[in-house]
């Protein structure tokens, strides 16, 4: 139904609902008259206006690139979802991505007709009784038949070329409990048809190709019941919130609601909730604020303000006793605490935050010293969750080898236990402020973390003004007040909820089966005049900005102790954090115990500290270092408040300098890295990504299996790792500085503070590593425990080229890198073979090692073999489409246009381009081949590299789901244990 204007604008609802996000706020009027909100300590410098029909915008300029974060924000979510139509409020996500009457549609009045018949044939779908299977099947072959002919008047994927087309990155959406969002990056210059495309889009729903939606969403609860930490969350909700839809339904909706959709009751929610008085749009960027509102309000005026009702209070049911619930599945063990809050804007919501960050804050916390650190636990944790009705505070940990899960809860309340006793440190409170200000400093520099910023407040219904000064109200509790809080919400008496993940076999978990469906035509030769106008709307263009390395990458040399050491510089001049970086050109493949040597350094302390008070010291700075090493590179970063950047450099010179080995802490390192690969092969992530792409490139000996063994962990001196670390300061290197000081300045300060020992000049080894030759298809096969089948093809190419790799940025947008590409469409929206499909060239990161042709399918098991040979199709026969590849073309070019590498990475690419012997920005010659660029050198570069190559098929999976006996028709099937792809 679209859209009509209300005369009268305004109603009690609106005003009321927006008057408490704006309360508190100072009034202006802009140069087009209308009148905006602000906050005059607001760092974000936001406006925030609420047009007559109740709308709510919020601006923020920020020029850093000449993008912008948006996000079209929907108060309502999955806890509005009607009992008898759960995942509704996902549903309807998902289908206002397919269009509107105007957007998406080819012939609106003959589509029409079809649309009303489907919707009325899923009315009718939901009477029959599940339990009559054919009765289901026969009628859902009617859906499906009038859904194919629907088709033939439907452009696919229309919104997402729209969007692809005005250099839209990161397009797309998501539902919880209480909000449904929608994201995208746009170029600066394309505001103003974004807005218009934004303004058409929730104008209408119309559940265009709806069946093969569908699909995807049976996919995605699917790929839910196989992540078993998403059914922890469900258990610890569902405890938590007995009688609230935070933990009755969950946003995915049930198995047998998402098996009776139902269209009309879309349709519905859509009228209900998605008016002006209930969304806000959020936007932050390179904008000019005056014509951006006036753009929103000649586009958006006419949305409708009806009165929603206010909200059902729920009560919740009192928790009078712990729950103890369980969830069985195949990856680690580990145990999940919950405590339940007032909602989201309450003191009590706040104070339970503070309460968490003195638990966890990475660096010294409670829990991040006394479990983490001394190693009592594997990777605990505390979480504070702030929802709109309550709020949450979660605890986690996994156990370590032979630790049962009864002493994981004891150690995690035993940290509540310690701050309950006031036994954390005085200056703990205030030096949390301070890195809570830092944390609020660097989202300062991202659109995304301004426009998320707006987000919440709109969808909590929080003061503005309440949002700004949530640091000052932090910073006036005491700890007194901090001990008190503890005592009354955390004793012994307080309920909560223990939730165990048990490594085990869940008989319970029922899949959505898949009804059986015909293809869907595409129509990518057709466009609406919506989106011909959109093409042909002339746009102020946005000149491209190369990084050139002679003059944008400052160098400069430091004299220590007669040793020349290279800086590379670039200032900050935003505010006064700085980064810091030492860069070795050696890592492990130097040394291989490189690695465990800085594993270890976490757990030490150095002369004159323990590592708790080490960690402490770096908090109480406001600044944090990392050590990291790869097969090549080892990085000592260091970060924070730059005026404590000198004592900040001290301290941890003194550490690599003075790192005091303790053998027990080695002893109880080692057993830690032993679980922790145990742990590894319980998740299928990192079976498929790491394991098997890694035995699929190189074979049986690779870098993910060539890993220190046991015994030569256990017979380690661990004085040994100490020695290594210092002389890490002996080899060559070089320093990065990103910071407000001048590049003087800081040399002085790095030339005074460095330690410098007599250079010692590093061999590189030549990698040992073999890849496999690839000249015939195969598959490596390892089961698991899931419902659905993941899906990894690889097809070696050639070594590194620079041409090679230009060309296959605009290839893969084109083919298979997005939702607007080749395989997308055909494999999603056309078939519904797969909820997550995607394949691309991945270029060579190495100049002396090969390129691969890489292809992704997460699917249903019994799909498995119809999605193999529907890719198989794709990288053999190449789909030639001129619009599909005009807009590829485009998007590619508004993106670099776009793109600018500021602040440290700047320093960044310039290492990557030496890597890779780039003498200029890489961009700038991508930008130049995209000029020129055709359809058919996009052919060609298929026919070469892609097409007909040996594939081998990287399969995990339930064996007991997949049908072996046609898999054999695309080679030889080899199957592995996971000790086996582990080499342990």
């Amino acid at each position: 139904m679209k859209r009509i204007l209300i005369c009268l604008f305004t109603s009690f609802i609106a005003l009321h609902t927006n008057a408490q996000v704006t309360s508190g706020l100072q009034n202006k009027k802009d140069i087009n008259g209308f009148e905006y909100h602000y906050h005059p300590s607001d760092p974000l410098k936001a406006r925030i206006y609420v047009l007559e029909n109740g709308l709510t915008v919020y601006l923020s300029e920020y020029k850093a690139t000449p993008r912008v974060q948006t996000y079209v924000a929907v108060r309502t979510g999955s806890s509005n979802d009607p009992v008898t139509n759960t995942g509704l409020a996902h549903y309807l996500e998902h289908i206002l991505f397919k269009g509107t009457s105007k957007i998406g549609s080819s012939d609106w009045n003959k589509e029409k007709p079809l649309l009303l018949e489907i919707e009325r044939l899923f009315e009718e779908y939901k009477k029959i009784p599940i339990s009559d299977t054919l009765a289901r099947k026969n009628h859902y072959a009617i859906i499906d038949s009038v859904s194919y002919e629907a088709s033939k008047f439907a452009i696919a994927n229309e919104y997402d070329k729209l969007l692809s087309s005005i250099g839209a990155n990161g397009t797309n959406a998501y539902t919880w409990f209480d909000q449904t969002v929608y994201v995208n990056d746009i170029p600066s210059n394309q505001v103003e048809n974004w807005v218009k495309i934004e303004a058409e889009r929730f104008n209408e729903v119309i559940p265009r190709l709806f069946h093969t939606e569908l699909e995807a969403v049976y996919e995605e609860k699917n790929r839910g019941l196989d992540n078993d930490g998403r059914r922890v969350w469900e258990e610890v909700f569902a405890a938590l919130f007995p009688t609230h839809p935070y933990g009755t339904q969950t946003t995915i909706g049930t198995v047998e609601h998402l098996k009776n959709p139902s269209i009309a009751a879309i349709k519905a929610y859509f009228e209900k909730y998605y008016i002006a008085s209930n969304m806000a749009i959020c936007l932050s960027g390179d904008i000019n604020l005056d014509k951006t509102i006036k753009t929103i309000q000649e586009h958006f005026k006419t949305y409708p303000t009806e009165n929603i009702g206010e909200k059902k209070e729920i009560t919740n049911t009192p928790i009078t006793q712990k729950v103890h619930k369980k969830v069985l599945g195949p990856t680690a063990e580990s145990i999940t605490l919950a405590y339940r809050f007032d909602g989201a804007n309450t003191d009590e919501a706040l104070m339970m935050e503070l309460v968490s960050m003195i638990l966890s804050n990475s660096q010294a916390g409670l829990i991040d010293l006394n479990l983490n650190q001394e190693q009592k636990v594997l990777g605990a944790y505390s979480s504070p969750l702030r929802l709109n009705d309550n709020s949450i505070h979660i605890l986690s940990a996994k156990p370590r080898a032979g630790q049962s899960l009864d002493e994981v809860e004891q150690l995690l309340l035993s940290q509540l236990a310690l701050i309950a006793n006031g036994d954390f440190p005085d200056w703990l409170l205030s030096a949390i402020i301070t890195d809570y200000k830092l944390s609020k400093m660097n989202e300062m520099e991202s659109n995304k973390s301004r426009a998320d910023f707006f987000v919440s407040n709109f969808i909590r219904n929080q003061k503005y003004s309440d949002a700004v000064l949530e640091i000052e109200k932090l910073e006036k509790f005491t700890k007194q007040d901090v001990i008190n809080f503890v005592k009354k919400h955390y004793n012994q008496t307080i309920p909560y909820v223990r939730v165990d993940k048990i490594k085990g076999q869940d008989s319970t978990i029922q899949k959505v089966v898949k009804p059986a469906i015909t293809p869907v035509l595409l129509n990518r030769e057709k466009q609406s005049d919506f989106l011909s106008a959109i093409f042909q709307k002339k746009i102020t263009p946005i000149s491209p900005v190369f990084i050139d390395y002679k003059k944008d990458v400052i160098k400069g040399k430091l004299t220590i102790k007669n040793r020349e050491i290279d800086i590379l510089y670039n200032q900050n001049v935003e505010n006064k954090l700085f980064e810091l970086y030492y860069i070795f050109e050696f890592g492990t493949e130097q040394n291989k115990k490189l690695g465990l040597a800085l594993s270890y350094l976490e757990y030490l302390g150095c002369e004159g500290y323990t590592a708790s008070e080490l960690s402490q010291e770096f908090y109480k700075l406001g600044c944090n270092f990392t050590l990291n090493t790869s097969k090549d590179q080892l990085y000592i970063g260091m970060y924070g408040l730059s005026e404590n950047l000198d004592k900040a450099v001290l301290l941890l010179e003194k550490f690599l300098a003075t790192a005091i080995s303790d053998p027990v802490i080695y002893a109880e390192m080692v057993e830690t890295i032993l679980k922790s690969r145990e742990n590894s092969k319980t998740e299928k992530g990192q079976i498929l990504n790491k394991a098997l792409v890694n035995y699929g490139k190189y074979g049986k000996f690779n870098p993910y299996t060539d890993v220190l063994s046991q015994e030569t962990l256990k017979n380690t001196d661990p004085k040994e790792l100490t020695d290594l670390i210092q002389k890490i300061a002996q080899f060559e290197h070089k320093i990065l500085y990103y910071g407000p000081l001048a590049l003087n300045d800081i040399s002085k300060k790095i030339e005074l503070n460095h330690t410098i020992y007599p250079l010692i000049e590093t061999k590189k080894n030549k990698s040992n590593y073999v890849f496999e030759k690839m000249n015939k298809n195969n598959i490596l096969f390892t089961e698991f425990d899931m419902v659905q089948s993941e899906i990894v093809m690889l097809s070696k190419s050639k070594k590194y080229s620079l041409k090679t790799a230009i060309e296959a940025s605009l290839f893969n947008e084109y083919f298979g890198g997005n939702m607007g590409s080749i395989v997308f469409q055909e494999m999603r929206e056309s078939k519904a073979l797969a909820y997550s499909v995607k394949s691309y060239f991945q270029a060579a990161t190495e100049l002396k090692t090969p390129a691969f042709m890489v292809s992704y399918i997460g699917t249903q098991a019994d799909k498995s073999i119809e999605a193999i040979k529907g890719m198989n199709a794709l990288l053999d026969s190449f789909i030639v489409e001129e619009a599909a590849f005009t807009n590829a073309k485009e998007s590619l070019l508004s993106s670099i246009e776009t793109s600018r590498s500021i602040k440290s990475a700047i320093l960044f690419d310039y290492l990557k381009a030496n890597k890779m012997n780039h003498k200029e920005d890489l961009n700038k010659k991508m930008y130049a081949y995209l000029q020129h660029a055709t359809l058919k050198d996009i052919q060609k570069f298929h026919k070469k590299y892609v097409q007909k190559k040996p594939i081998t098929y990287l399969i995990i999976g339930k064996k007991e789901n997949l049908n072996f006996e046609l898999l054999k028709d695309f080679g030889e099937i080899k199957e592995y244990t996971l000790e086996e792809l582990y080499g342990y």
